[in-house]
């Protein structure tokens, strides 16, 4: 059986990469790709060489339910997520599978024991309800902010960016507030609308009506002002510049 793992995290594809070697099921990974652009154009091209897909919902351009407004997937397919419990909800209504992650070696096992179960029929009744999900995602429109003895229910619009630091999280309002944030960037970066905030960096994520300006720097990459002060320079590497882009371009 030959497998795709369409997954944007180099530490999270690792993980599945090893944990599907490891169980010796007969699973080979034969490709891996990043975002919704990149994974359809691979679909487009090389579907008919796997009987496999894991995927995960949030991918660095967008949710992963777009792919089916691209392309016919006919391949079964694996879910994984954080957290997401909207679409924990809607895979259960719809007997879909997903692995939460951290992912762990008995769930991939189970899954997959399902899916060898599963007949073609089952298969092709699933596929046919997954472009519905495309129009279903649903994000905050808030976030809670605990300080001191308070919380602060703060608007994701109000929101310019999220900075990490190696000993804290904070989150930079567009009024230049800024409030420490007990969440760690991978966390929050699944849990935002991919259209509106982008994971700039190790250190940033960043809100799209908050760019001020774009400034090509030294090897390529992207010195990004925004229209609040920020604690460092926010650089984009010379592989990220293209992606980043296209992103801010809508």
């Amino acid at each position: 059986m030959k497998a795709l793992i369409v997954e944007d995290e180099t530490v999270a594809y690792t993980n599945l990469k090893r944990i599907l070697y490891d169980l010796n099921l007969g699973i080979e990974v034969v490709g891996n790709t990043e975002s919704v652009v990149r994974t359809a154009k691979w679909l487009q091209e090389s579907q008919h060489l796997i009987d496999i897909i894991f995927m995960d919902i949030h991918l660095s351009d967008g949710s992963a339910f777009k792919i089916f407004e691209i392309v016919d997937v006919k391949t079964p397919i694996i879910f994984t997520t954080a957290f997401d419990q909207y679409a924990i909800e809607a895979f259960k209504v719809n007997s879909i599978d997903y692995l939460l992650k951290p992912i762990e070696a008995g769930e991939v096992k189970h899954a997959i024991e399902k899916f060898r179960e599963r007949t073609k029929r089952d298969i092709h009744e699933y596929l046919n309800i997954l472009p519905r999900l495309a129009h279903q995602d649903k994000y905050p429109e808030k976030i809670l902010i605990p300080f001191n003895d308070k919380i602060f229910p703060v608007a994701v619009s109000n929101i310019s960016c999220f900075y990490t630091t190696e000993v804290k999280t904070i989150v930079i309002l567009k009024d230049g507030t800024s409030f420490p944030y007990k969440k760690t960037l991978e966390y929050i970066n699944h849990s935002l609308n991919p259209d509106l905030f982008f994971r700039a960096n190790k250190q940033y994520i960043i809100s799209k009506d908050s760019v001020k300006n774009i400034t090509i720097w030294f090897d390529n990459r992207l010195l990004v002002t925004l229209h609040t002060e920020l604690p460092e320079n926010l650089y984009i590497s010379k592989n990220k510049a293209a992606e980043f882009k296209q992103w801010l371009a809508g």
